[in-house]
Order: C-alpha cells, then sequence, then structure tokens
C-alpha cells in the first residue's frame, strides 16, 4: 500500500497573513508533536498548485479511533503560546478522520490530486465499488503514478480548545487522493478516469478538483529519534531561517 494504514486525518485551509511563519511553525514543531502522540504514524504537508485553499495535511494514523483518544484530545486542549497564536488565522478549515476504503499503488509521488466530493444519495455502495474496481485501479496502473485512494470520513471528534480558538471545522466529505512522479501522467489519469460527466453519472456531487505540491513530511519513526524542540519566544521565532 502506498500509505501506512487504512486511516487518516485529513485537512484543508487557508492562512491569513504570513505563510512563512505558519510554515516554520508546522515543521518547526507542530509535526513533532502530533507525530508524538501514539497512533500518528506520518504527516505531509502539500501547496496547492491551481486552487484554493492553499493547504492540505495528511496525518496517516493507525485507526480512526486515534481522534478520540486521550493523549490526542489532552494535546489538542493545551496548545502551546505557538499554536495559541497561529490559530486564530486559519480561515476555511475542512478537517476530518477518514477510513481508507481503497488503496493502489505504492510510495508517495512529488504531486498530488485530491477530489472532495459528496455520494448521491442511496449511491454510496455503487459509488464505492465503481471507484474501488475501476477508478482507481485503472489510474494505478498508469506510469508515472505513485498510488491512489478512496478516504471516507467518520463522524468528527469533538470540540477542542484548539478548534474553539480558530472556530468550527467543515466536515470532510468523501475524498480520492492521487500522487504522481510524472505530473503529465497524473492529468492523464484524472482525464482519462475522473471526468466531471463520468463521477456524475456514477453518482457523486459537489465535485471540488485541486492539485498540490509536496512541501515536507515526516514519520514517527524520525520524531522518536529526535529531542522535542524547545519552545521560542517570539523574538526567537521571527530568528528561524
Amino acid at each position: 500500500m502506498a500509505l501506512r494504514s487504512d486511516a487518516a486525518m485529513v485537512l484543508f485551509y487557508d492562512i491569513e497573513g504570513d505563510t512563512d511563519d505558519h510554515d516554520d511553525w508546522h515543521s518547526y514543531e507542530h509535526f513533532h508533536e502530533r507525530l508524538s502522540v501514539p497512533g500518528f504514524l506520518r504527516a505531509t504537508r502539500w501547496i496547492a498548485t491551481d486552487a484554493a485553499p492553499r493547504y492540505m495535511v495528511i496525518y496517516e494514523v493507525s485507526s480512526t479511533d486515534i481522534g478520540m483518544s486521550q493523549p490526542y484530545l489532552e494535546r489538542l486542549n493545551d496548545p502551546t503560546e505557538w499554536t495559541g497564536a497561529m490559530m486564530p488565522r486559519f480561515r476555511g478549515m475542512t478537517r476530518g478522520f477518514c477510513n481508507i476504503t481503497t488503496s493502489v499503488g505504492f510510495g508517495l509521488g512529488r504531486a498530488a490530486m485530491a477530489l472532495r466530493f459528496q455520494p448521491v444519495a442511496g449511491s454510496e455502495a455503487d459509488l464505492t465499488n465503481w471507484l474501488s474496481n475501476d477508478v482507481l485501479l485503472a489510474m494505478a496502473d498508469l506510469r508515472g503514478i505513485a498510488g491512489a485512494h478512496l478516504l471516507q470520513p467518520v463522524a468528527p471528534p469533538p470540540m477542542t480548545r484548539e478548534q474553539a480558538l480558530r472556530g468550527a471545522d467543515k466536515p470532510m466529505p468523501w475524498l480520492i487522493i492521487a500522487t504522481c512522479y510524472d505530473v503529465s501522467a497524473l492529468d492523464a489519469a484524472v482525464a482519462a478516469h475522473l471526468s466531471t460527466e463520468a463521477l456524475r453519472a456514477n453518482g457523486a456531487e459537489d465535485l471540488i478538483f485541486a492539485r498540490y505540491a509536496l512541501h515536507y513530511t515526516a514519520d514517527t519513526d524520525e520524531v522518536a529519534r529526535t529531542a522535542k524542540p524547545p519552545s521560542l519566544s517570539p523574538e526567537g521565532r521571527r530568528r528561524l531561517p
């Protein structure tokens, strides 16, 4: 499988103001913090290349139950000073834990396509079958594609202090994520197998396509071998390269 498990937490959002400051916080402090929570396996940040929102972040987790785990909720209810300053700047957050229903291929490509959509009521089983057995398998067979995945959301976790600081999240819809090492191959795969007409004919609606470039990634083994970074004052944060 191209992903580390059968579950993930996915986020789409924008940041008001200086995105470099966000990226420093996310890379220096936030990824290490999240990947220190039991059950978090890998974190990957992507930057939009053709649409909004700017960020897609994927946390591969051992189970969607992590969203209700005590260590995770304790962390979200005790944000650091830097996290507390960052949260009010989030805009348009869509966030959710998902089961990875289908995953084909292996490896992580340098570019990604994300398709958010909703199933038409009553079409869920047929749509899942079509996407899993026809679309994703065909996409993964193409040269240049690393992997393709169907994610289906579970009920959202409870409100936490972090979420209260930034405002309520939008619920995650169904999601297809495909990554590639050849961007032209990904474009061809989407055109051939994920056309708007075919998706709608098979029971998908509210389609939102976006393309992303890999920006930063880390995993739990790296974090376990790295000391927790010290908390930084505002003056120290401004000196980050």
